[in-house]
């Protein structure tokens, strides 16, 4: 049997990740284990989550706005420059959000079939994306959004699914 015709999971005993795939050439039927399904759908309501959760900071821009305002202390600053620059991130923080669950998609369906770096990756998502909720505005959605992310990320290092993400081996 050369290389060619061997099985994911052949591979995945031997520390291999999945074998690579041309253009056009027809997959093999992921089996991945349960807990490892579990992750990917955690994966993609987490994403669904944070989308609506910056969708709703979103619409209450205005009282956002009328919130800064009232803060401001400063007088070099107008309330129209505080109205755009709020507009602005709040923008950027929908569109970051759709980024956000499209890698989650992405990477949650390459963890499902059995790549370590996608694993990895979508663990620094998850810390970046709880930094950022932190660190910017956060509601009880995308703190739910963050929590589904956090059991997503724990579900894919049980050790029921080591064996499926395989450690490549330390070449001589």
């Amino acid at each position: 049997m050369s290389d060619s015709d061997e099985t994911d999971d052949q591979r995945r005993k031997k520390g291999l990740p999945p074998a690579p795939r041309l253009s056009g050439s027809e997959r093999e039927p992921v089996n991945p284990p349960t807990p490892v399904k579990v992750s990917f759908v955690l994966w993609v309501v987490s994403g669904l989550v944070l989308i609506a959760g910056f969708g709703l900071t979103l619409t209450a821009k205005q009282d956002i706005v009328d919130r800064l305002v009232e803060m401001n202390n400063d007088p070099r600053i107008t309330d129209e420059q505080l109205a755009s620059g709020a507009t602005s991130l709040l923008w950027t923080l929908f569109v970051g959000a759709i980024v956000f669950a499209v890698l989650f998609a992405l990477f949650a369906y390459k963890a499902r079939e059995g790549t370590r770096s996608a694993r990895t990756i979508l663990t620094v998502l998850v810390a970046v994306s709880l930094i950022f909720q932190m660190v910017l505005f956060s509601n009880i959605i995308t703190l739910a959004s963050a929590l589904v992310s956090i059991v997503a990320v724990a579900i894919m290092y049980l050790p029921s699914v080591q064996d499926y993400f395989p450690k490549v081996p330390k070449s001589l």
